[in-house]
Formats: structure tokens, C-alpha cells, sequence
């Protein structure tokens, strides 16, 4: 029999071993096709990521596939190549005919950003983009990231940030005897103390990108110029079959910003998202409505013209094969942060808009309209006619294949056991996507596209099929809240659902983890999430709460939350609660609660209504006093607009909208907290600052409740540094396990000693 301290120390790592194990299923990222001589052998190229715990960081590799087309239109697949890891490297693209790789990277030794191009008989291109001192560090995230192919792959495209003045040595009048410089040169070191804005959260260091074009065959490097100085473009993306052979693409400058881009049909110009910064900027990380347009600008004449409409929020152009049609996305200006979107169409030749799918207010069985932040890089079929994408629809994330001439949209997965699918690429009508379930982690398939009128059933062949996890099963909860718990500006009695998963021992009241999400407007989709699989693996049930407001139930829905934050969020998550605990296997007197951002500000509210009824609490990155973010988040717009407040960029705040916010905050109920809580926060977080889980740790300790505070330095909001994340988890899962009791469980339900 083990001592008492060994048998302590294996229950302390027990949360640590389940989150390693749970973790190492690894995600696809990239996916790229290149066909073969004769078009029915297809080389799949995928990019995969997981946590390398014992590294502390992700560890990168590429998997390499044949596809072959069979008689009955099926695939056959094949692997090609063993995995291999991925070092140092930032962003990669094949050019349109796969015959050549770049790749650019990051040199370990100097810190120089290197773009190479790669073939079958090697490394063609090697150029040291920092040694040639014409821009800074190159964009390696979304909405910018971007490495861009000509047609006639001769050219490179990426975006950088824009070159600034270097830092001079200390000033010669500091030196005795030395003279003062002349006015000028002082006026030029002042420049080193502007300030330039960013881009907030997850963009702190991107401030003024310019768009950059390499000339493989001259060796040459340009910083294109032109957009008009009140817009903001990018990342540039250019589809490899819609660009046509051409010459030295147009200059472009853009002055401070983000850009999706591609090559007009004709090679005459180009056509980019341009985003107003004026008169600065707003956080975009997660925010969708931006005022931004698509625009193209004629590299002949300089003319640049907005091709959508003037005041929307509009992103991800995305051309036609055949170059005739261009789609994008749609949203309206101000209100909520991310919403209901349409998907709009321009045919190239006549510049005339068209709105394929509107805004879906309230949704239907068929059809709950579009959600997401981009279209996939690659989404139309070989017929220009057909477009496939992701988005979610309830708590499901579905494909969906939308008919652009007709507006028919049909769910190709609708129906399937997996919760969560997402499309990688689709070309020459070959479907390349994952699927995952919160008990089952995701498996890479592919699928041919069946003729226009007899998409489905659809056939998904795997390609890396990963098991289901024992330990977890996963239900949805229909919640439909009663007429007496609407607030005054409620849209009817908007149905909302919650996922619960739990572990599988059915004659066990297991602890419940009640976790409503952040975003606000965001949604717990039925996908694969390691921690919380884990958490079932320890013996607890889950449940996530997609309260009124959420993604993908409705514009509808989305609007009955604007005024009612701290109100109808808190009473939708405790309605889920209770019908969980009154019709599943769950104790009523093992409650935790486990969220982040607004998901916190919930939680908070639910420990000041309901002091008795939960028995721990672990919060990330809380949203706990609204007033005193005004003056410290990237997104200052939102904390009036969640309130019903107008918002303008002039605005200043007045005593009635202080109180407003003030008593909205569960900074405000404070006092009435008698939970143990746990406050995890990132001490780079422009989104919710930091300062807001100090002030409710120390106003807690004052008060005797027992808190701990867990500070991460070199993270920002979400807390997803490999270190972190593992982190984290291990703080909560110990935390719950202390103040709730529960024994802990191995993967088949059984108590463990």
C-alpha cells in the first residue's frame, strides 16, 4: 500500500497526466492540393500543430497524402511521406502549379526573416528580407498574414510593417563640449517618441503595413504605393487560378493597416479590403464590424474605386475560377462586435452587387444564416457557380454549399455525428476538411463534390482518423426561457441551448462545471476541446452555455442582449443550469462555475445573485468593472453599445453613463461573494486589462474569501501559450477538486484510489 504522500502526490498530478494525454492529438492547420499529369491523382499537403509539453511550446509538422480518383467517383487514400517537424518556419504557399514551394522563416541565430522558394531539385531563392532594410517584421497573423503567388510565378507577396527611422545614438549635446544639433536633426530623433497606434489585442506590434512584392526573376524588392491615405489594407491573398500571367504588379502604399487581396481577371489591378482608421483605431482581433469596404484599384491610372457599399463592415473577396463573379462577406457598422453577416456577389464585368444571403433574423431548421469572421481561402466549386463554407448553425458548425445563381443553401453535414467541421481547401471539386465532437478529436477527410442537384449524400473518406475518447459522452440541451424571465427589450421567447458533457457512469451525481462563454457574441460549437474532455476524464460534467446572444441562433437573438448584459446572459445560464441538474445525473450541491472575459462577467454576477449556490469559481481574463475599461481597452465602443448606449469615436463619458455602466458591473456586488475564486490573467491583455482582476483580488482577500491570483507575463486575453494553457488547467482542475470534493476518476469512470 502506497504512503499518504504518495498517494497526495499522484492525485496532484493526476489533472497534469489527463491534460497531457488529452492534448496530443494534433490539429491540421494547412491543408494545399496539387494535381498530377492526367487530373486524377492529387498530392495532399497538410500542416499539423500540437503542445510539446515538456518544451513548453507547439510543436509543427507536415503530413504529405495521395489521393486517387476510383471509376465510381470515389477516392483512394494513401500517406506519401512520413511527417516531418516544421522549425522556424512562419508562413509557406505553393505557387498555382505546385512546382514550387516559398517559404519563409525566421533564422534562430540572427533573428533575420529569410523568403525562400523551394523545388524538386532544391532551393531555387534564398533572400534575407531583413538585411535589405526595406520594411520591418513581416505579418504572420490573421487578418494580415499573407504569401502570395503571381499567376506567372515570378512574383511574391506579403505585407510588413513599415519601415521607422532607427534609433540614433545619445544626444552630442550630452557630451561635453559637443555642439547642439541644427533644429532639423532634432526635429527627425523626436520622431523616435510618436506614438503609432495598433491594432489592440493580438496586434499590439502591427501598426502601419505596407504591402511588398519580390521580383524572383530580377531580385528585386518593392514597396508598392497608392490606396488612399484615409484606408487601411493588409493581408493580400491571390488566388493561384484566378491570376492571370502578367508583368510587374502596380504599387500600392498603405498607410497604416489590413488588406485581403487579389488580382482582378485581367491583371489590370487589384482588389483589397480597405479598412478606415480614421480618426484611430479600433481592436479588430474578433470584432467584424469595422467600417471596411472592397475596393479595386486600376494599376494603369492609379483610380481606386469602392466596388461594395460604402458604410459596411465587408472582408473576404474571394474570385470566381473563371473570373467572372467575385463573393464576399457583409456585415452592418457599429452594434455588436461580431453578427449575422450576408454573402454578397459582384459580377466583374457589369460591377453589379447582388446579396446572395441576407442577415437571417430568426433562424429555421434549414438554415440559420452566417457567422463567421472569413470565407475559406479556397470556396468555390469548378463550375464558378457553387461556393462551399463553415459557419455555425446553433450549437453545430456545419458545411454548408450555397448556389450562387439560385440562393439554395444545402448542409453537407447536417445530421453527422461529429459536432464541428472545417474546410481547409477545396479545388478541382476535391472537399478537404476536419471533424470533431467534444468526446471525439479531429479527423482529417476528404470528399469529391458530386454535379449541382445531387450533392448529398455526400461520401467523406478519412484520411487521419483519430478514436473517440472513452470517458466522455456529449449531449444538446434545448432551453427555452419562460415568458416571466424576459427582459423588457427581449425578442419573444428566443430558444438557446447548452452542450453537456459528462463522464459515462449514468448511477453517479457527478460535480457540475458550469461554463458560460465570453465574446459576448461568440459560441461553444459541439467541437473537440481537450480541457474539457479532461475535465470528464476527472469526473466532472460540463456544461456550455450558449445563452441568448450567442453565434449562429439569429440575428434576433444576437440583438436581445444589447442593454441587457449582467441581465438576461446571467438568467439564461442559471435557466441552463437548472434544467440540467433536473433532468440529468448531476449533484445539485457541486456546483463550479469556469469562464473568461464576458463568460467571467457572468460568473461573477451568478456569485453575487446566488452566494450559497456554487462552491468555486476559476475566472480568466474577468470583465469585472466596465467603467474603468473605457480608458484601457482596445475596445472602448463596446462597453457602451452592450449597455444600449450610443457610441462615437468624439464621445465623452458623462455621470449617467458611468453609474449605468457602474451598477451594470459585478464589481458593483462585490460584497455578497463568499465563493473560493480563482483568477488566471494574461499581463498582456489589451482586451480586458489585467488591472481588472487585481482590483476584485484584492477587494476579495480584504473581505476573507478565499482567492488566488495566477499572473502569466508573456501572455495576452485568450491565455493560449502552450505553457499557460497547461498551466491553467492544472490550477482549475486542482482548485475544483479542492472545494468540491469530487474523487477523482480514470478514463473508464472507475474511482481511482
Amino acid at each position: 500500500m502506497s504512503s499518504g504522500t504518495e498517494s497526495g502526490t499522484e492525485a496532484a498530478s493526476w489533472p497534469a497526466a489527463c491534460y497531457r494525454e488529452l492534448s496530443c492529438f494534433p490539429a491540421v492547420t494547412r491543408a494545399a492540393l496539387g494535381a498530377t499529369a492526367g487530373g486524377q491523382t492529387f498530392l495532399l499537403y497538410t500542416e499539423c500543430s500540437r503542445p510539446d509539453l515538456s518544451r513548453r511550446r507547439l510543436l509543427r509538422f507536415s503530413r504529405h497524402y495521395s489521393l486517387q480518383r476510383t471509376g465510381s467517383g470515389g477516392l483512394a487514400v494513401s500517406q506519401a511521406a512520413l511527417s516531418a517537424e516544421i522549425r522556424n518556419q512562419l508562413l509557406s504557399q505553393d505557387s498555382p502549379t505546385g512546382q514550387h514551394r516559398a517559404v519563409l522563416s525566421r533564422c534562430p541565430r540572427l533573428g533575420h526573416e529569410l523568403l525562400e522558394v523551394w523545388d524538386s531539385s532544391g532551393r531555387s531563392h534564398s533572400v534575407d528580407l531583413t538585411a535589405l532594410g526595406k520594411h520591418g517584421e513581416i505579418y504572420t497573423e490573421e487578418p494580415f498574414a499573407c504569401l502570395a503567388w503571381s499567376h506567372s510565378e515570378t512574383w511574391l507577396l506579403y505585407v510588413a510593417e513599415k519601415s521607422r527611422p532607427k534609433p540614433q545614438p545619445p544626444c552630442p549635446w550630452d557630451v561635453p563640449g559637443a555642439a547642439r544639433p541644427a533644429e532639423e536633426d532634432k526635429d527627425e530623433q523626436d520622431e523616435r517618441f510618436v506614438y503609432h497606434e495598433d491594432w489592440g489585442e493580438a496586434l499590439s506590434t502591427r501598426s502601419m503595413p505596407v504591402l511588398c512584392a519580390l521580383d524572383l526573376e530580377g531580385s528585386s524588392l518593392s514597396v508598392l504605393e497608392g490606396v488612399p491615405e484615409h484606408l487601411c489594407p493588409g493581408q493580400v491573398r491571390i488566388g493561384c487560378r484566378e491570376i492571370p500571367c502578367g508583368g510587374q504588379p502596380g504599387a500600392v502604399e498603405l498607410s497604416s493597416a489590413v488588406i485581403q487581396a487579389l488580382w482582378s481577371p485581367d491583371d489590370h489591378g487589384v482588389v483589397f479590403v480597405g479598412w478606415w482608421h480614421e480618426p484611430f483605431r479600433l481592436g479588430l482581433s474578433a470584432c467584424s464590424n469595422r467600417r471596411s469596404g472592397i475596393f479595386y484599384l486600376d494599376l494603369a491610372s492609379g483610380h481606386c474605386e469602392l466596388l461594395s457599399s460604402e458604410y459596411c463592415a465587408a472582408c473576404s473577396p474571394r474570385l470566381s475560377p473563371d473570373g467572372q463573379r467575385l463573393i464576399y462577406l457583409e456585415g452592418d457598422l457599429g452594434g455588436p462586435h461580431r453578427q449575422c453577416l450576408r454573402l454578397c456577389m459582384i459580377n466583374w464585368q457589369t460591377r453589379q452587387a447582388v446579396t446572395v444571403l441576407d442577415v437571417v433574423h430568426e433562424p429555421t431548421e434549414a438554415f440559420a444564416g452566417l457567422y463567421g469572421e472569413a470565407l475559406p481561402p479556397w470556396c468555390w466549386a469548378a463550375d464558378s457557380r457553387r461556393v462551399v463554407l463553415g459557419t455555425a448553425q446553433r450549437s453545430r458548425k456545419d458545411l454548408l454549399l450555397v448556389d450562387t445563381e439560385t440562393a439554395v443553401v444545402t448542409n453537407l453535414t447536417a445530421g453527422s455525428p461529429e459536432g464541428c467541421w472545417e474546410l481547409l481547401t477545396f479545388q478541382w471539386d476535391l472537399l478537404v476538411a476536419t471533424c470533431s465532437a467534444p468526446h471525439h478529436p479531429p479527423s482529417l477527410v476528404v470528399a469529391v463534390l458530386p454535379p449541382a442537384g445531387r450533392e448529398l449524400p455526400i461520401h467523406w473518406v478519412p484520411v487521419e482518423d483519430s478514436p473517440a475518447v472513452p470517458g466522455v459522452t456529449w449531449k444538446t440541451l434545448q432551453v427555452q426561457p419562460p415568458q416571466s424571465r424576459q427582459s423588457p427589450t427581449s425578442h419573444g421567447t428566443l430558444a438557446f441551448e447548452a452542450l453537456l458533457l459528462s463522464p459515462p457512469d449514468s448511477m453517479v451525481l457527478h460535480p457540475l462545471i458550469v461554463c458560460p462563454h465570453g465574446g459576448p457574441h461568440a459560441v461553444f460549437d459541439a467541437r473537440w476541446r481537450p480541457s474539457m474532455a479532461a475535465l470528464c476524464r476527472l469526473g466532472f460534467a460540463v456544461l456550455l452555455v450558449n445563452y441568448r446572444g450567442s453565434l449562429g441562433f439569429g440575428q434576433a437573438s444576437i440583438h436581445s442582449l444589447l442593454s441587457c448584459v449582467g441581465e438576461q446572459d446571467v438568467a439564461d445560464t442559471q435557466l441552463a443550469v437548472e434544467q440540467a441538474l433536473s433532468s440529468e445525473p448531476l449533484d445539485p450541491h457541486r456546483l463550479a462555475l469556469l469562464a473568461g472575459s464576458h463568460g467571467a462577467f457572468i460568473a461573477l454576477h451568478l456569485l453575487a445573485h446566488e452566494p450559497e449556490r456554487y462552491q468555486a469559481c476559476a475566472l480568466r481574463s474577468p470583465v469585472s468593472n466596465l467603467p474603468a475599461l473605457l480608458g484601457t481597452s482596445d475596445i472602448p465602443d463596446w462597453r457602451y453599445t452592450s449597455l444600449g448606449l450610443p457610441y462615437s469615436f468624439e464621445r465623452v463619458p458623462c455621470t449617467e453613463d458611468m453609474i449605468t455602466m457602474l451598477l451594470h458591473s459585478p464589481i458593483a456586488r462585490a460584497a455578497q461573494v463568499q465563493t473560493p475564486v480563482l483568477l488566471c490573467v494574461g499581463a498582456r491583455d489589451r482586451r480586458v486589462s489585467p488591472t481588472q482582476a487585481l482590483e476584485l483580488y484584492r477587494l476579495l482577500r480584504a473581505r476573507g474569501v478565499p482567492t488566488r491570483l495566477l499572473w502569466y507575463p508573456d501572455d495576452g486575453h485568450a491565455l493560449t501559450g502552450v505553457e499557460a494553457e497547461a498551466n491553467v488547467f492544472e490550477n482549475y482542475a486542482r482548485w475544483f477538486l479542492q472545494h468540491l470534493g469530487q474523487p477523482q476518476q480514470d478514463g473508464t469512470g472507475q474511482h481511482r484510489s
